[in-house]
Parts: structure tokens; sequence; C-alpha cells
């Protein structure tokens, strides 16, 4: 049995996410918007209340496509608020516009959102040694900077908070446990 890090309480959605996801260092960025809306729609919920609503996600947002939730109308924008698939936060919902809209305009100025993002790392994963989930730090000095800059540009629901869990699904940090099989695995 593989030991993994405690959060994940043995739910076989949230295993599947921490065995193929969270922590992988990840520089495509149709998926690195996918995790930057549902780090902002995940603010004052569960992890796993998002997970489980993530494939309604895609539906609802045209699978996550930046350009085309750039062009979304009000009646479009009240359809989503209609969804009980998805989480009916009128802020959040129309912050993913948004940041659909500040996305585009940093992958016009820096060629890719990528290229963009990973630069609070100076392009490279922090490899963090915790032992215990107790020591997981819910921001770093990194991601106080990365808000600052996102919210400078216009972007919405990106406070530290949210932008450290970001880093953490996208690899810019490794916060796996020591104990963890994917610590070592993601540190080679």
């Amino acid at each position: 049995m593989k030991t993994r890090c405690g959060w994940t309480k043995d739910n076989v959605l949230m295993n599947a996410y921490h065995d193929e996801e969270w922590g992988v260092p990840l520089h495509n960025d149709d998926k690195l918007f996918e995790y930057l809306i549902l780090d902002a729609f995940q603010a004052g919920l569960s992890w796993n209340t998002i997970l489980n609503k993530r494939e309604n996600f895609r539906k609802a947002l045209d699978n996550f496509d930046y350009k085309k939730i750039a062009t979304y109308d009000s009646s479009k924008l009240d359809s989503l608020m209609l969804d009980a698939g998805i989480i009916r936060n009128r802020l959040k919902v129309n912050a993913t516009v948004i940041n659909a809209k500040a996305f585009i305009s940093v992958q016009e100025e820096f060629g890719s959102f990528d290229t963009y993002i990973w630069q609070f790392v100076n392009n490279k994963t922090i490899v963090n040694h915790w032992a215990d989930l107790k020591e997981l730090p819910a921001k770093s000095p990194e991601s106080d900077a990365m808000s600052k800059d996102l919210m400078k540009r216009g972007f919405k629901f990106v406070g530290s908070t949210i932008c450290y869990a970001f880093m953490q699904a996208a690899g810019m940090v490794n916060d796996h446990l020591i104990s963890c099989y994917r610590h070592k695995e993601l540190t080679k």
C-alpha cells in the first residue's frame, strides 16, 4: 500500500488527484488556467467539493477555454448562476471572465502564462521537506509576490492563500510530506 499525504483521507477522487496531478510541475497554459479558476472557486470551500464538481465546471465553462470565457456576456453569466453543477457564487462566476481576459493579457505580454507564472519561483520547483501536515504553510513570500502582481494585473480571487494552493497544485512547490511516495518521485 502506498503512503500518501493524509489530506486525501483515502478518498478515491482525492487519491487520484494527489497521485496524478498535485505537485507535478505544470507548464501547459490551458491546464494552468483551469487550476487558477478551480482554486478561485475553492476559496472558502474544501478541495473535495471542487474535485466533485470539476467535470461540471468543464462542461459549464467550455472545457476552461479562456478565449471563449473572455467573451461570455451577461446572459451566459446568468445561465451559469442557474447551473447547480457548479459553485453558484456571482462574484466567482464574474471573476472567471475577468481572469480569462487578464490571462490573455499576460500571454500577450510574456508569450505564455507559463513563462510569467513560473518566474515567481525562479523557474524551479521549491522542494519542501515537511514531516507533518501541520507544517504546511498557507502562504509564502513567493505566493505573496504572485498575489500582489496578479491583482495589479486585474485578476480576482488571487489572494496569497489561493496563490499558494495554486503553486502546490501546479508543482511550483513540492509540499508532499517526506513520508509520501510522491515526494521522492517528484524530487528526482
